[in-house]
């Protein structure tokens, strides 16, 4: 008697994922899940922010603001961009380095009720489309800034497969804008803005 295999549960996100280049962690990030109490979806957005990048926050040094970056991976650092809207972040690397990757998207997949009471917005697309709405969405504050990523409220779980991933310029920044540090799920809808296509090359002379 033949039997089918069951497909397996996606797997836990370790703090160990996250000890390694943030260049590395960022793409790796796109098509995993995060959950907080239950609320969330599958990650389609990231942008990477490295310690000697002249856009990251932790360039200029330790602060309070951005003391969970020097701290060790796998943690989460929480800010407020521009005095409105907050911001989650992965922190990568080994302790000290002080590099991150920005959630920048997420597909909404579980606890859609709990997001658009929080949005105040119906339209699935304008829930978790910018890490402003994500982190809103999602009920994420300050409180959760330096919390474990494998550890409530957080679920992280591992994508089941590669995702097909295109990368280009981060968005909202002055500082090391033509980086191509941002990375998302190829064709999704929930993206917080379009890829641009790549420009054709030009011939040779």
């Amino acid at each position: 008697m033949q039997t089918t295999a069951l497909p397996r549960a996606p797997s836990p996100l370790q703090r160990r994922f996250f000890d390694r280049s943030v260049h590395r962690v960022a793409p790796g990030l796109i098509g995993a899940t995060l959950l907080v109490d239950g609320v969330g979806g599958v990650i389609v957005e990231v942008e990477a922010y490295h310690h000697t990048d002249p856009a990251a926050h932790s360039y200029v040094g330790r602060t309070a603001r951005n003391a969970v970056m020097f701290g060790p991976p796998g943690h989460a650092y929480v800010y407020r961009s521009y005095g409105i809207h907050w911001c989650v972040n992965a922190v990568c690397e080994p302790e000290g380095e002080a590099s991150a990757v920005l959630i920048r998207a997420l597909a909404p997949t579980a606890g859609l009720e709990a997001m658009r009471a929080r949005r105040g917005v119906e339209d699935e697309r304008l829930l978790c489309s910018g890490p402003g709405r994500l982190c809103q969405a999602l009920g994420i504050t300050r409180a959760l800034d330096g919390a474990p990523l494998d550890a409530a409220p957080f679920v992280l779980l591992a994508r089941a497969k590669k995702p097909a991933i295109v990368a280009g310029p981060r968005i909202g920044i002055t500082k090391a804008a033509e980086k191509p540090w941002r990375y998302g799920l190829k064709g999704s809808p929930y993206l917080s803005r379009p890829f641009r296509p790549a420009a054709p090359a030009r011939p040779v002379r």
